[in-house]
């Protein structure tokens, strides 16, 4: 899919696709150029999600983290499956974007997950439908490539996910993947339970996710910085609890 390998982050959103390893990364939902430049060099990861969804990061920060990604791909995670939010993660720079809730059909509106390839892809003789505007002005610095090599390649270049997060979607699951132009499907486990008639944050525990998951994935994410975050500082406090409990219990000096 890349023509012009435009850094070790992008390649590595190959290994995925093309079934050449796994491919793991990190989420982001704190907005910072700071964080993201901390995040990238620690190794062992090819890629990093910014969270426009959930997370607290606006257009602004997303521009600022997608920069601070080198050597790593950015992935620009949108609110709402709109051709304006898929248009605006990618000229930043992302080396791919992915969308929430495709479920194939939407009240009655055109395949869903065509309309996501169309507003991904620029105007050409292999997309003559696509509807994103070519005026990117800080896309091809985070491709290593000129506006003309940028704009020339862009439609093989960017990867473009869609996640599966309702019942209607595990439906609808082969027709999304066949659709030309989807690249990857990505699981929402907590959407997903609750779709299903599961707690949310119980989806670890449920049988059919777990024989899912021994199925074999190629994209696999870490966590989230606010998971590491809250995860760690539990753990300290909950360790500094115990020390002060027995430093309380130890007898006063004479």
């Amino acid at each position: 899919m890349v023509t012009s390998i435009a850094s070790q982050g992008c390649a590595s959103l190959e290994r995925a696709t093309a079934r050449q390893g796994p491919s793991i990364g990190q989420w982001l939902d704190f907005p910072g150029y700071s964080l993201a430049r901390t995040v990238a060099p620690l190794g062992q990861m090819y890629w990093v999600l910014i969270d426009c969804e959930h997370g607290d990061i606006d257009d602004k920060a997303m521009y600022l983290q997608v920069g601070a990604s080198a050597g790593m791909s950015p992935i620009g995670r949108i609110p709402a499956s709109e051709p304006w939010m898929m248009k605006c993660a990618l000229d930043c720079g992302a080396h791919a974007t992915m969308v929430p809730m495709c479920v194939t059909k939407v009240r009655q509106m055109p395949e869903q997950a065509e309309a996501i390839v169309r507003g991904c892809n620029y105007p050409s003789s292999q997309w003559p439908q696509g509807l994103r505007g070519a005026g990117a002005m800080f896309a091809p610095a985070a491709f290593n490539q000129s506006g003309r090599e940028y704009l020339t390649h862009a439609n093989n270049n960017v990867v473009i996910i869609v996640q599966i997060e309702s019942r209607m979607a595990v439906e609808n699951c082969a027709a999304i993947a066949a659709v030309p132009g989807i690249d990857m499907l990505f699981v929402g486990p907590n959407d997903l339970a609750s779709s299903l008639g599961y707690f949310a944050l119980d989806h670890a525990q449920i049988p059919e996710a777990q024989e899912a998951t021994n199925r074999g994935f190629d994209f696999f994410n870490s966590g989230a910085d606010i998971v590491a975050l809250t995860s760690w500082m539990l753990a300290e406090l909950t360790r500094l609890g115990r020390l002060t409990q027995i430093s309380a219990a130890k007898p006063s000096p004479q």
